[in-house]
């Protein structure tokens, strides 16, 4: 399928690379297809809104601005070890919801 287009095109670039080579024959498993990318997508805006409101608590924290763990942790230091378990936390979250993709 070589076209004039060819040496505009990005480099190891193949559109048709991941497609499925059969389509969808039945209702069932279109919807069934539909849930999973919906719930893949649910999953990931998710963890991702997670992660930026731990990133804002955690520059939050960082000017001082807020003492967020105050009544777990009196040390500035312990505060910053509740932040760091809170973030290694969202990373096992992400970790668990990518399995068996």
């Amino acid at each position: 399928m070589a076209d004039e287009n060819d040496s505009e095109r990005p480099l190891h670039s193949d559109p048709d690379e991941g497609a499925i080579d059969e389509p969808t024959t039945s209702n069932d498993q279109e919807a069934d297809e539909a849930a999973w990318m919906m719930k893949e997508g649910i999953t990931v805006g998710l963890i991702a809104i997670g992660a930026m409101i731990l990133l804002g608590l955690g520059l939050l924290q960082g000017t001082g601005l807020v003492d967020f763990f105050a009544p777990i942790a009196d040390s500035g230091f312990g505060q910053w070890i509740a932040l760091g378990v809170l973030a290694m936390a969202a990373i096992a979250l992400f970790a668990w919801s990518r399995v068996g993709v």
